[in-house]
């Protein structure tokens, strides 16, 4: 089993979000003991504010066995169109490109994505499995 990462999902458990870090941190190790954990370009990008200097990403990479698996030209056209449907439904600057990129990376390379999932990935992403910190239904 392939999980991808989402920003949100690691961000909780570096800044130990009050509401989400447990949760959080617990769905990354039912992941992690299920198969492979992967993260996008996009990602990376987003946590790194987060931990301050390169050698800590490093580290939590490392650490959390996180491997860097960058986009493929199919996902990033995938990305384009979900994008694009979200403008042409009236889309705003609510959602970026960079949301619709992390989840085609993880349509296309992974088995699902682990992330605190604001509706947007199970509307544009069908047939991606979406696990969310909190579901229930794990």
């Amino acid at each position: 089993m392939i999980t991808a990462i989402d920003s949100s999902v690691i961000l909780d458990v570096l800044t130990e979000d009050p509401k989400y870090a447990d949760a959080s941190e617990a769905c990354l190790r039912q992941a992690s003991a299920e198969g492979k954990l992967i993260l996008c370009e996009c990602v990376l990008a987003e946590i790194c504010p987060a931990v301050h200097s390169e050698s800590v990403v490093s580290e939590l990479l490392q650490d959390w066995q996180l491997e860097f698996v960058p986009s493929t030209r199919e996902s990033a056209i995938m990305a384009g169109r979900h994008f694009g449907l979200y403008i042409r439904r009236g889309g705003t600057a609510k959602r970026i490109v960079a949301d619709f990129l992390i989840g085609a990376h993880a349509s296309v390379l992974a088995d699902r994505l682990l992330a605190r999932d604001r509706g947007y990935l199970r509307d544009y992403f069908k047939d991606l499995d979406v696990w969310s910190p909190g579901d229930s239904s794990r």
